[in-house]
């Protein structure tokens, strides 16, 4: 009797799983995508969706991010492609949280946004746009705003959150809503032709560091704007920490701040927190 085990073997080409035999073992079997996926890497055997990915992410590695859980607080300029580039990437569950929908001034840089999604929610979108480029991601969109109030519930479950945010109030919000839940933060910010990264583990303030004179209001973007390629830079730092942390490999933005200058073309990285060794 033909099993799915053997199923993925038998249509296996070399050690990789062609989508189109995912698609047929999900019809054959009742099964979902996403319980095909594990089954093969379970296996040892790569979806070929992830064949690029095997030269720094071997098929273990791709069976733990296919196990993991993130949340992405944002769904805007940030967030679309840290959703997006998480969800190519092979993380297996996504939470996305955001309570706005698609605005006109929004198209010049959010990645799920058109004319057609304008007075979309966008977590709607976004779950769209993932159900069509890798269904075999589960995309959870939550259309809320996060608070410190719900924010135990909406990261509950998650190993780790994402800040794609742009209200310095709400960042720090998530900061410590992290620290209580005991989860790494990846926070990324963006204004005009700059940008900074860190990383945030339970018991650091990296977060409350880099924002230590901020008063009031959402920050120097609402001056400096943003254009359509900075967002796309910072969420893709962003996105490479979040992958060394859900794996365990090289060496995170802990206690250090990564700052990007598109305009002159450099990025510097210098210590935000005592006991950190600063690195150029």
């Amino acid at each position: 009797m033909d099993t799915l085990p053997i199923f993925v073997r038998d249509h296996a080409d070399g050690q990789l799983f062609p989508w189109k035999y995912q698609v047929e073992a999900s019809k054959r079997f009742g099964l979902t995508l996403a319980q095909i996926e594990e089954v093969a890497l379970e296996r040892g055997i790569l979806p070929a969706r992830y064949q690029r990915n095997r030269t720094i992410i071997s098929v273990s590695d791709q069976l733990t991010l296919f196990r993991s859980s993130v949340a992405v607080i944002g769904c805007g300029g940030l967030g679309g492609y840290v959703v997006e580039e998480l969800a190519r990437l092979g993380v297996g569950k996504i939470v996305v949280i955001d309570p706005d929908v698609f605005e006109e001034h929004n198209l010049n840089r959010q990645l799920f946004s058109s004319p057609e999604n304008l007075d979309t929610a966008k977590v709607e979108a976004a779950a769209r746009r993932i159900g069509e480029i890798n269904p075999a991601v589960t995309l959870v969109p939550v259309q809320t705003a996060f608070s410190p109030e719900n924010g135990a519930e909406l990261l509950a479950g998650c190993q780790l959150a994402v800040d794609a945010l742009d209200s310095i109030q709400v960042r720090l919000e998530l900061a410590e809503v992290c620290t209580t839940l005991n989860i790494p933060l990846v926070h990324g910010a963006i204004a005009g032709w700059f940008g900074h990264v860190t990383t945030q583990f339970p018991g650091d303030d990296s977060v409350q560091a880099i924002y230590r004179s901020w008063t009031s209001g959402k920050g120097v973007e609402q001056s400096l704007g943003n254009p359509s390629f900075t967002p796309a830079v910072v969420a893709s730092l962003e996105v490479a920490e979040v992958c060394k942390l859900l794996l365990g490999r090289g060496t995170p933005l802990r206690g250090r701040q990564a700052i990007i200058d598109l305009l002159s073309m450099e990025m510097h990285v210098i210590n935000i927190l005592e006991g950190h060794k600063e690195t150029e």
